[in-house]
């Protein structure tokens, strides 16, 4: 017989996963504390009461994201009129385009 013949191992057969039950019961049971909950909570939490400068320096913040709304919206505005305008000159160009045209085969018919 071959030396170098390995033995097969035989393994246990796995366990079934945890049910539903199971998992929710094993996490309803879990302290605060336990490293499931606190391992992504963040190290430092935010400070609760915001600060006079704090509450400033966002009302700031939005003031001028509403100031850079109204301006981009007219910008918007102004330039959906500008789109009619030169779809509308294409519009007759291309009415007088197909006129000349008619014209041109009429007078060679």
């Amino acid at each position: 017989m071959n030396s170098k013949a390995k033995k097969r191992v035989v393994l246990p057969t796995r366990p079934a996963p945890p049910t539903v039950e199971q998992i929710l019961e094993d996490v309803r049971g879990a302290p605060a504390q336990d490293p499931v909950f606190t391992a992504l909570a963040p190290e430092d939490p935010p400070d609760p009461s915001p600060r006079a400068e704090d509450s400033e320096i966002q009302q700031e913040q939005i003031y001028q994201q509403s100031r850079a709304y109204v301006a981009m919206n007219e910008r918007l505005r102004q330039a959906g009129e500008a789109l009619r305008q030169k779809f509308d000159g294409l519009r007759q160009a291309g009415q007088r385009l197909e006129q000349d045209i008619s014209q041109v085969t009429s007078a060679t018919s």
